[in-house]
């Protein structure tokens, strides 16, 4: 599990949004540019969860959507994790 906790995807979402936290302490207006930017924050967060979500299902032999990163290395994937 700690392969996919610490997965460049998600540690870039995280420290990104840790950047918009701390941009909303100075005293600088809400603008439609800060609302956009975490509407981009989202988006990045949530695929970078689906992705990690679609490699431990790959990983137990599930099947994943054909629009996944993963999709397609499914078997070797779980080959992997049955030699390991």
């Amino acid at each position: 599990m700690r392969k996919y906790l610490f997965g460049t995807g998600l540690v870039s979402a995280i420290t990104g949004g840790l950047t918009l936290l701390r941009s909303l302490r100075s005293n600088d207006p809400f603008t439609w540019r800060t609302a956009l930017a975490f509407l981009s924050w989202g988006i990045s967060l949530a695929l970078a969860i689906g992705s990690v979500v679609d490699t431990r299902r790959a990983t137990r032999g599930g099947i994943v959507p054909s629009d996944s990163p993963v999709s397609g290395k499914e078997q070797k994937l779980l080959r992997k994790r049955l030699r390991a």
